[in-house]
C-alpha cells in the first residue's frame, strides 16, 4: 500500500515519472558532474517539498520518480529542476559553459507520466534494471566516474 501525503485537510498520492535529456544528447553527465546533478535535483525537490522515490542519472538523461504535493504542476516542477540544475552546473563546471555557450544544458521538453498509468513497482523495477549498480540504490549515478 502506498504512503499518502497528509497536508491540512488534504490527503494525496500524486507521483510523476520524469525523464529529461541533455541538449543534443551529449553524454556530459559523468563523474563529478553526474554526482553534482543528482545533488542539485535532490536540493530542488526538497525545497519544493517533493520526495524522490527513485532516480537515475545516465550519461545523457535523468529519470526520477517523485511524490509531489497537489499544488505543484509538472511544468512548474520541470521549470525549477531543469532551470536551477542547468544554471548551477554551468556555474560550477567550466567545461559545460564551453560546450553549452547558449546557456542551455538541457534539451527542450521532457517526458512525464503519472505513476497511475503503471504501478510504482514497475517503475522502480525498470529504474533498478536501468544499467549497472551504485552505492546509492535510491538515486544512483550509472556511468563510471
Amino acid at each position: 500500500m502506498s504512503e499518502y501525503l497528509h497536508r491540512g485537510h488534504t490527503v494525496t498520492d500524486i507521483k510523476y515519472h520524469f525523464v529529461w535529456a541533455t541538449k543534443y544528447r551529449y553524454a556530459v553527465l559523468r563523474g563529478e558532474i553526474a554526482t553534482r546533478a543528482r545533488d542539485i535535483v535532490r536540493q530542488v525537490c526538497e525545497a519544493k517539498e517533493m520526495t524522490i522515490i527513485k532516480g537515475v542519472v545516465s550519461g545523457d538523461h535523468v529519470h526520477v520518480l517523485v511524490s509531489v504535493p497537489p499544488h505543484l504542476a509538472p511544468a512548474q516542477i520541470m521549470q525549477w529542476v531543469k532551470g536551477r540544475s542547468s544554471r548551477r552546473l554551468q556555474q560550477e563546471f567550466s567545461e559545460l559553459r564551453r560546450r553549452y555557450w547558449g546557456q542551455h544544458l538541457w534539451a527542450r521538453g521532457y517526458f512525464c507520466a503519472s505513476a497511475g498509468t503503471v504501478t510504482d513497482d514497475l517503475v522502480k523495477e525498470y529504474l533498478d534494471r536501468h544499467h549497472g549498480r551504485s552505492p546509492d540504490p535510491d538515486f544512483r549515478v550509472e556511468v563510471p566516474e
